[in-house]
């Protein structure tokens, strides 16, 4: 295990959360989730891969919820793996056999701690294992809070450029 490789790896991760968070907000413009959320999918259908949106209606019927009705209903498992199966969007679709109903979560704290522990884990394994010294570990840790810290500031300023944006009139 490379130390710095797993502090990169973090880091990589926070940016892919933040880049996640902007994608959303440029996205949502009241709070609502929108279905160009899930231009970027693309559907493995007829031995070809194409755009979700060419091979079903995608709506927004509430706030916090995108729901798709496939054209062609023998598509609905092909469309649910692609957008589980997209590491970007971070998204747990379901279907009940005609739509497929994908409920938006909004990045939160827990899902940025659940990073951070990954990589403080495997500083704890390597320290264990011997491979790693206990000041390496805790320098290395502390390079991961601290991109956590920068994680979250840029996430916060975000949030109120948008609140500005939406209360402007």
């Amino acid at each position: 295990m490379n130390p710095q490789a797993v502090v990169d790896q973090a880091k990589q991760k926070f940016a892919g959360a933040i880049e996640h968070y902007h994608e959303q907000l440029k996205t949502i413009r009241t709070g609502r989730a929108s279905a160009s959320m899930l231009d970027g999918v693309t559907v493995e259908v007829y031995g070809a891969p194409t755009p979700l949106m060419h091979v079903a209606t995608v709506t927004a019927p509430e706030a916090q919820l995108i729901q798709i009705t496939p054209y062609d209903p023998s598509n609905l498992q092909k469309i649910v793996s692609a957008i589980r199966d997209n590491p970007q969007l971070g998204l747990n679709p379901s279907d009940d056999g005609r739509v497929v109903r994908v409920p938006v979560p909004p990045l939160n704290e827990e899902r940025r701690r659940e990073i951070r522990h990954e990589a403080i884990g495997a500083f704890d394994d390597a320290k264990k294992d011997k491979t790693l010294g206990e000041d390496e570990a805790k320098r290395l840790s502390t390079l991961v809070e601290d991109a956590m810290t920068k994680v979250k500031l840029e996430i916060e300023a975000a949030t109120k450029a948008k609140e500005a944006e939406i209360m402007k009139v």
